[in-house]
């Protein structure tokens, strides 16, 4: 089946199941509890909250991997694989806009405050940098197949 996809739509499906990983692993977080949100990068005070069994780090979670998985519906739905959702040309823009700002938010931090680049820092933009150069590409190689 993949081998009838073009490039665009190949792109989109790597996107897809990036997005769809991101929000599993969202999930994982939820149930690996504080450590989990500290190594994957959340902050001391939502493993803080999590450590005292506070709800809101599980619903901010939980907002995040749901997001996710909606990114997760336009990509493959852009790739064909499952129905169009309204909107599909634009929410793909909009996924790959905001991948991409994330991915590139540690240049501007660099320069105004370099105190917050650590190494999480710096190997999650590159990740989601990675995330939007898909949905990007893909987007615009599928253009035509969008409508």
């Amino acid at each position: 089946m993949l081998t009838t996809l073009d490039f665009g739509q190949k792109l989109l499906i790597i996107g897809g199941l990036l997005s769809l990983l991101a929000s599993v692993l969202h999930i994982g977080v939820i149930i690996g509890g504080p450590d989990w949100y500290r190594f994957f990068g959340a902050g001391e005070d939502m493993a803080n909250m999590a450590e005292k069994g506070l709800l809101y780090p599980t619903l901010i979670t939980i907002g995040i991997a749901c997001v996710l998985a909606i990114w997760a519906w336009f990509a493959f739905a852009g790739a064909g694989l499952v129905w169009k959702p309204p909107l599909l040309r634009t929410g793909l823009i909009v996924i790959s806009a905001v991948y991409l700002a994330r991915g590139l938010i540690v240049l501007p931090m660099a320069v105004f405050v370099p105190e917050k680049i650590n190494s999480f820092a710096i190997w999650s933009s590159l990740i989601v940098l990675v995330y939007g150069l898909f949905y990007a590409f893909g987007t615009w190689k599928a253009w035509s197949s969008l409508s």
